[in-house]
């Protein structure tokens, strides 16, 4: 049976579990005798396992802004940012029009009649609500009103996608030809990628001023008396230590590798881009 005071309990983002996966591998190197216990959900959903009273060392979100809103200070002290990423459109070799499309023309391949394409539930998952920021920030930089609601009305609903790899699963298995997506993730699992203008991927914090003219509204009525308003940002993946962990100073050593120069690589790796 495995030593509970020496087992790092983890809840993490979906983007996040193949990076900290190949991160705990090297970890292990200098910490052999750790136990690793993993459980993957969308980040605000993980945030949620927290407060609710789960047992936990270490948390892994896809958006620091997560953290601030619902766990610090009861539930974390502090948060640190590890990564930075950006959307972009994967698809696959059989996906509808695929030779035809391309980072100019993809407003409307997607929006032609025969064409499916998908984005993660805003209300549990960053990159949902990431997305709908770029469809909202394409509408102004193309300069094309009614984009944004069009790309609402035609994407597949989306109370299927309730992780990233959701997503990657359905472009993987044909029920969608495109979905929109972390880079890191399309590099993760080999889908083919179209990547979008710098100034409406959410990639480059010289545009953060434009980014945060794009907001998504959440209401998660059983846990909140009003709307949460979230503005657009550069992506940041984040990490912290539980406030309450048992194991308090190994998961410090974890979030001491992954935001090191090692750590960093691994990272890298894995196709983000480490901070």
């Amino acid at each position: 049976m495995a030593n509970s005071e020496n087992t790092l309990k983890f809840i993490q983002a979906a983007a996040l579990r193949h990076p900290f996966k190949e991160c705990i591998r090297q970890f292990w190197k200098k910490h052999p005798g750790v136990n690793v216990e993993l459980k993957t959900a969308g980040s605000r959903k993980c945030a949620r396992m927290v407060i609710e009273g789960a047992d936990v060392d270490l948390i892994g979100l896809a958006d620091p802004a997560v953290f601030a809103e619902l766990l610090v200070p009861h539930f974390v002290d502090d948060y640190y940012v590890i990564a930075t990423d950006q959307i972009v459109i994967t698809y696959d070799d059989f996906s509808r029009r695929s030779r035809e499309i391309n980072s100019n023309n993809w407003v409307d391949i997607l929006l032609s009649g025969e064409v499916r394409f998908a984005r993660a539930d805003h209300k549990t998952v960053p990159c949902g609500y990431r997305t709908l920021m770029v469809w909202q920030l394409a509408e102004k930089y193309y300069q094309r009103p009614g984009i944004y609601q069009r790309l609402c009305d035609k994407s597949v609903p989306e109370d299927d996608f309730q992780s990233v790899t959701d997503l990657t699963a359905a472009v993987m298995e044909g029920r969608a030809d495109y979905a929109f997506q972390y880079l890191s993730v399309a590099r993760q699992f080999g889908l083919n990628y179209i990547k979008l203008p710098a100034r409406i991927n959410l990639s480059n914090p010289a545009h953060a001023g434009f980014y945060s003219e794009a907001t998504v509204v959440i209401w998660e009525k059983s846990y909140s008396p009003k709307p949460v308003i979230i503005k657009g940002a550069p992506i940041e993946f984040a990490v912290a230590a539980a406030k309450h962990s048992r194991r308090k100073e190994l998961a410090e050593s974890f979030i001491a590798f992954v935001t090191g120069k090692e750590g960093g690589a691994v990272l890298e790796k894995c196709g983000l881009i480490p901070c």
